[in-house]
Protein backbone atom coordinates (compact mmCIF):
# COMPACT_ATOMS: atom_id res chain seq x y z
CA UNK A 1 0.00 0.00 0.00
CA UNK A 2 2.64 2.64 0.89
CA UNK A 3 4.38 1.88 -2.01
CA UNK A 4 1.96 4.01 -3.93
CA UNK A 5 3.00 7.99 -3.40
CA UNK A 6 -0.59 9.27 -3.52
CA UNK A 7 -1.24 6.53 0.16
CA UNK A 8 1.68 8.22 1.24
CA UNK A 9 0.64 11.62 0.36
CA UNK A 10 -3.02 10.29 2.05
CA UNK A 11 -1.46 9.15 5.08
CA UNK A 12 0.56 12.07 6.21
CA UNK A 13 -2.14 14.21 5.03
CA UNK A 14 -4.90 12.48 6.59
CA UNK A 15 -2.49 12.68 9.84
CA UNK A 16 -1.98 16.49 10.27
CA UNK A 17 -5.90 16.88 9.31
CA UNK A 18 -6.21 14.59 12.34
CA UNK A 19 -4.27 16.55 14.59
CA UNK A 20 -5.28 19.89 13.52
CA UNK A 21 -8.86 18.46 13.58
CA UNK A 22 -8.84 17.04 17.13
CA UNK A 23 -7.77 19.99 18.69
CA UNK A 24 -9.92 22.77 16.84
CA UNK A 25 -12.72 20.39 17.58
CA UNK A 26 -12.57 20.92 21.90
CA UNK A 27 -13.33 24.10 21.42
CA UNK A 28 -15.82 23.64 18.21
CA UNK A 29 -17.44 21.71 21.13
CA UNK A 30 -17.20 24.01 23.88
CA UNK A 31 -18.32 26.97 22.16
CA UNK A 32 -21.23 25.54 20.75
CA UNK A 33 -20.44 25.84 17.05
CA UNK A 34 -20.63 22.91 15.05
CA UNK A 35 -23.00 24.77 13.16
CA UNK A 36 -20.77 27.63 11.98
CA UNK A 37 -18.29 24.44 10.92
CA UNK A 38 -20.74 22.86 8.97
CA UNK A 39 -21.44 26.45 7.66
CA UNK A 40 -17.74 26.71 6.38
CA UNK A 41 -17.80 23.68 4.88
CA UNK A 42 -20.25 24.54 2.51
CA UNK A 43 -18.52 28.46 2.04
CA UNK A 44 -15.19 26.03 1.45
CA UNK A 45 -17.28 24.64 -1.67
CA UNK A 46 -18.23 27.84 -2.91
CA UNK A 47 -14.61 28.54 -2.61
CA UNK A 48 -13.20 25.95 -4.17
CA UNK A 49 -15.65 26.19 -7.17
CA UNK A 50 -14.20 29.88 -7.76
CA UNK A 51 -11.40 28.76 -7.73
CA UNK A 52 -11.63 26.49 -10.67
CA UNK A 53 -13.38 28.96 -12.17
CA UNK A 54 -10.74 31.27 -12.25
CA UNK A 55 -7.55 29.10 -12.27
CA UNK A 56 -6.53 28.06 -8.84
CA UNK A 57 -6.24 25.60 -6.56
CA UNK A 58 -9.23 24.63 -4.51
CA UNK A 59 -7.07 24.81 -1.45
CA UNK A 60 -6.56 28.23 -2.03
CA UNK A 61 -10.43 29.05 -3.14
CA UNK A 62 -11.16 27.53 0.35
CA UNK A 63 -8.82 29.65 1.99
CA UNK A 64 -10.21 32.74 0.63
CA UNK A 65 -13.52 32.69 1.12
CA UNK A 66 -13.95 30.69 4.52
CA UNK A 67 -11.29 33.64 5.61
CA UNK A 68 -13.46 36.40 4.51
CA UNK A 69 -16.39 34.84 5.76
CA UNK A 70 -15.34 33.81 9.15
CA UNK A 71 -13.99 37.59 9.85
CA UNK A 72 -17.36 38.52 8.33
CA UNK A 73 -19.35 36.30 10.64
CA UNK A 74 -17.75 37.35 13.73
CA UNK A 75 -17.80 41.34 13.14
CA UNK A 76 -21.63 40.95 12.38
CA UNK A 77 -22.66 38.43 15.01
CA UNK A 78 -20.33 40.41 18.20
CA UNK A 79 -21.19 40.61 21.14
CA UNK A 80 -24.95 39.60 20.52
CA UNK A 81 -24.94 35.70 20.38
CA UNK A 82 -28.50 35.32 19.49
CA UNK A 83 -27.86 36.69 16.06
CA UNK A 84 -24.89 34.28 15.31
CA UNK A 85 -27.33 31.93 13.57
CA UNK A 86 -29.22 34.06 11.34
CA UNK A 87 -25.83 35.50 10.37
CA UNK A 88 -24.54 32.15 9.30
CA UNK A 89 -27.88 30.95 7.61
CA UNK A 90 -27.70 33.96 5.32
CA UNK A 91 -24.43 33.76 4.78
CA UNK A 92 -24.21 30.17 4.15
CA UNK A 93 -27.53 30.54 1.64
CA UNK A 94 -25.32 32.86 -0.59
CA UNK A 95 -21.98 30.85 -0.66
CA UNK A 96 -23.65 27.62 -1.65
CA UNK A 97 -25.64 29.57 -4.68
CA UNK A 98 -22.29 31.04 -5.30
CA UNK A 99 -20.64 27.68 -5.23
CA UNK A 100 -22.98 26.35 -7.79
CA UNK A 101 -22.70 29.41 -10.38
CA UNK A 102 -19.03 29.09 -10.20
CA UNK A 103 -19.22 25.34 -10.61
CA UNK A 104 -21.36 26.00 -13.72
CA UNK A 105 -19.20 28.89 -15.28
CA UNK A 106 -16.06 26.68 -15.03
CA UNK A 107 -17.68 23.95 -16.69
CA UNK A 108 -16.42 21.56 -14.70
CA UNK A 109 -18.56 18.18 -14.97
CA UNK A 110 -20.27 16.26 -11.85
CA UNK A 111 -17.30 14.14 -11.06
CA UNK A 112 -15.14 17.57 -10.30
CA UNK A 113 -17.97 18.60 -7.85
CA UNK A 114 -18.37 15.45 -6.23
CA UNK A 115 -14.42 15.64 -5.39
CA UNK A 116 -15.00 18.97 -3.62
CA UNK A 117 -17.63 17.68 -1.88
CA UNK A 118 -16.71 14.71 -0.90
CA UNK A 119 -12.48 14.80 -1.14
CA UNK A 120 -10.36 12.77 -3.02
CA UNK A 121 -7.95 11.50 -1.71
CA UNK A 122 -5.69 9.77 -4.61
CA UNK A 123 -5.64 13.40 -5.62
CA UNK A 124 -3.40 14.84 -3.09
CA UNK A 125 0.10 15.59 -4.63
CA UNK A 126 2.83 16.03 -2.59
CA UNK A 127 3.08 20.00 -3.49
CA UNK A 128 -0.11 20.16 -1.95
CA UNK A 129 0.66 18.20 1.25
CA UNK A 130 3.02 20.85 1.95
CA UNK A 131 0.61 23.54 1.68
CA UNK A 132 -1.44 21.53 4.04
CA UNK A 133 1.69 20.77 6.23
CA UNK A 134 2.58 24.36 6.46
CA UNK A 135 -1.03 25.72 6.90
CA UNK A 136 -1.37 23.03 9.93
CA UNK A 137 1.63 24.19 11.69
CA UNK A 138 0.27 27.39 10.95
CA UNK A 139 -2.99 26.85 13.10
CA UNK A 140 -1.14 25.36 15.67
CA UNK A 141 1.23 28.01 16.35
CA UNK A 142 -1.29 30.48 16.60
CA UNK A 143 -3.26 28.42 18.76
CA UNK A 144 0.09 27.78 21.51
CA UNK A 145 -0.17 31.38 21.56
CA UNK A 146 -3.96 32.25 22.16
CA UNK A 147 -4.14 28.72 24.16
CA UNK A 148 -4.77 30.13 27.52
CA UNK A 149 -7.20 33.01 26.67
CA UNK A 150 -9.16 30.68 24.40
CA UNK A 151 -9.42 28.20 27.17
CA UNK A 152 -10.84 30.79 29.09
CA UNK A 153 -13.17 32.31 27.28
CA UNK A 154 -14.16 28.81 25.62
CA UNK A 155 -14.81 26.71 29.20
CA UNK A 156 -14.38 29.64 31.71
CA UNK A 157 -16.63 33.08 30.96
CA UNK A 158 -16.36 34.42 34.64
CA UNK A 159 -12.86 33.85 34.47
CA UNK A 160 -12.51 35.15 31.24
CA UNK A 161 -14.39 38.30 32.32
CA UNK A 162 -12.59 38.69 35.62
CA UNK A 163 -8.95 38.35 33.40
CA UNK A 164 -10.03 40.94 31.17
CA UNK A 165 -9.60 38.83 28.35
CA UNK A 166 -10.58 40.29 25.16
CA UNK A 167 -13.01 38.21 23.70
CA UNK A 168 -14.52 39.38 20.50
CA UNK A 169 -11.42 39.68 19.55
CA UNK A 170 -10.63 35.65 20.56
CA UNK A 171 -13.76 35.01 19.15
CA UNK A 172 -12.37 36.33 15.62
CA UNK A 173 -9.13 34.78 15.53
CA UNK A 174 -10.60 31.26 16.45
CA UNK A 175 -12.96 31.51 13.45
CA UNK A 176 -9.84 32.44 10.96
CA UNK A 177 -7.96 29.47 12.65
CA UNK A 178 -11.14 27.53 11.98
CA UNK A 179 -11.52 28.77 8.29
CA UNK A 180 -8.09 27.39 8.00
CA UNK A 181 -8.62 24.00 9.87
CA UNK A 182 -11.92 23.70 7.22
CA UNK A 183 -9.57 24.38 4.17
CA UNK A 184 -7.24 21.93 5.22
CA UNK A 185 -9.60 18.67 6.07
CA UNK A 186 -11.62 19.42 3.31
CA UNK A 187 -8.88 17.86 1.13
CA UNK A 188 -9.59 14.18 2.89
CA UNK A 189 -13.39 14.08 3.34
CA UNK A 190 -14.49 16.71 1.04
CA UNK A 191 -16.21 20.20 1.98
CA UNK A 192 -19.67 18.76 2.88
CA UNK A 193 -18.35 16.53 5.23
CA UNK A 194 -15.40 18.24 7.09
CA UNK A 195 -17.89 18.92 10.42
CA UNK A 196 -17.02 14.76 10.73
CA UNK A 197 -13.26 15.13 11.57
CA UNK A 198 -14.21 18.88 13.39
CA UNK A 199 -16.96 17.60 16.19
CA UNK A 200 -17.29 13.62 16.27
CA UNK A 201 -13.86 13.26 17.69
CA UNK A 202 -14.39 16.54 20.08
CA UNK A 203 -17.52 15.26 21.49
CA UNK A 204 -16.69 11.86 21.86
CA UNK A 205 -13.47 12.70 23.93
CA UNK A 206 -15.66 14.83 26.49
CA UNK A 207 -17.49 11.70 27.86
CA UNK A 208 -13.64 10.06 28.68
CA UNK A 209 -11.51 12.97 29.48
CA UNK A 210 -12.00 15.80 32.29
CA UNK A 211 -9.65 18.28 31.47
CA UNK A 212 -8.42 20.34 28.39
CA UNK A 213 -5.50 18.84 27.49
CA UNK A 214 -6.60 15.28 27.97
CA UNK A 215 -9.78 16.19 25.76
CA UNK A 216 -7.43 17.19 23.08
CA UNK A 217 -5.51 13.93 23.56
CA UNK A 218 -8.07 11.99 22.98
CA UNK A 219 -10.00 13.73 20.06
CA UNK A 220 -6.73 13.55 18.15
CA UNK A 221 -6.68 9.94 18.71
CA UNK A 222 -9.81 9.52 17.37
CA UNK A 223 -9.54 11.43 14.54
CA UNK A 224 -6.17 9.48 13.83
CA UNK A 225 -8.12 6.13 14.52
CA UNK A 226 -10.57 6.78 12.05
CA UNK A 227 -8.43 8.70 8.93
CA UNK A 228 -5.91 5.92 9.48
CA UNK A 229 -8.52 2.69 9.22
CA UNK A 230 -10.42 4.51 6.67
CA UNK A 231 -7.74 5.70 4.45
CA UNK A 232 -6.62 1.22 4.74
CA UNK A 233 -10.38 0.11 3.88
CA UNK A 234 -10.66 2.34 0.74
CA UNK A 235 -7.61 1.64 -0.42
CA UNK A 236 -8.89 -2.55 -0.01
CA UNK A 237 -12.28 -1.89 -0.99
CA UNK A 238 -12.31 1.22 -3.32
CA UNK A 239 -15.03 2.10 -1.74
CA UNK A 240 -14.70 5.97 -0.50
CA UNK A 241 -12.54 6.75 2.21
CA UNK A 242 -14.99 9.39 2.85
CA UNK A 243 -17.96 6.86 4.38
CA UNK A 244 -15.41 5.04 6.05
CA UNK A 245 -14.16 8.30 8.23
CA UNK A 246 -17.30 9.09 8.82
CA UNK A 247 -18.69 5.71 9.66
CA UNK A 248 -15.84 5.08 12.35
CA UNK A 249 -16.29 8.60 14.05
CA UNK A 250 -19.94 7.47 14.41
CA UNK A 251 -19.56 4.44 15.42
CA UNK A 252 -17.21 5.99 18.05
CA UNK A 253 -19.36 8.55 19.19
CA UNK A 254 -22.28 6.69 19.50
CA UNK A 255 -20.15 4.26 21.80
CA UNK A 256 -18.93 7.17 23.92
CA UNK A 257 -22.55 7.65 24.33
CA UNK A 258 -23.21 4.44 25.38
CA UNK A 259 -20.31 4.27 27.54
CA UNK A 260 -21.82 7.74 29.37
CA UNK A 261 -25.33 6.00 29.67
CA UNK A 262 -23.87 2.74 31.26
CA UNK A 263 -21.43 5.04 33.72
CA UNK A 264 -24.64 7.12 35.17
CA UNK A 265 -26.80 4.09 35.46
CA UNK A 266 -24.16 2.64 37.72
CA UNK A 267 -23.95 5.95 39.98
Amino acid sequence: MFSFEFMRNAYLAGTLIAIVSGIMGVFVVARNMPFMTHTLSEIGFAGAAFGTFIGWTPLNGMLAFTTVSSILVGELSGAVQSRRESVISAISGLFIGLGILFLSLSNKNSSYATNILFGSVIGISHQEVIQMATLSVLVLVVLFFIFRNLKDDSFDSVGAKTNHIHAALISIVFLVLLAFSVSVAAQIVGSLLIFVLLTLPAASSKYFAHSVISMMMLAIGFAIFGVWFGLYLGYITNWPVTFFIASIEAVIYGSALLYNAIANKSK
